[in-house]
């Protein structure tokens, strides 16, 4: 079987097309998701010492995760220690600010992670774009020379 030119060319156009659609969909969706996280972040209104206003990008919750993380710490090592061997008592308060700050860690670290994944969607669908314009601009060289 052989391919004509012209067929290649139109094939590699519409990869273009495609490339260049989800890559603005990857932009579009990472900047979307950003703003929601920093906009709900904002409206937690979270701060803690170390952190220069409230916690909302990814360098001051990083910051604040690892400052929730040393005062829980110093709370217990770890949540095992901190039972010793006994369920959770909700009425006790060690215990309490204790399940409270892995919370608040957790939150920020997952903060964290999830403007990570922002920066990677938005990475890949710039380069989907890119590659889309690659693609456009060999499908219409093909095209020219059919």
């Amino acid at each position: 079987m052989r391919i004509g030119v012209r067929t290649l060319a139109i094939i590699v156009l519409i990869f273009a097309v495609v490339s260049l659609g989800v890559g603005i969909v990857f932009v579009q969706q990472g900047f979307a998701q950003e703003a929601f996280l920093v906009d709900a972040m904002t409206q937690e209104q979270i701060t803690t010492s170390g952190v220069e206003g409230i916690v909302d990008n990814m360098d001051k919750a990083q910051t604040a995760g690892d400052t929730v993380r040393e005062h829980r710490h110093g709370i217990s090592p770890t949540y095992g220690e901190l039972l010793a061997g006994e369920r959770f008592d909700p009425t006790n308060p060690a215990q309490l600010s204790y399940a409270q700050a892995l919370n608040l860690e957790n939150y920020l670290y997952l903060a964290v992670a999830s403007f990570g994944v922002f920066t990677v969607v938005k990475a890949s669908g710039a380069f989907m774009i890119l590659m889309g314009l690659a693609l456009g601009a060999t499908g219409f060289g093909l095209m020219s020379k059919s």
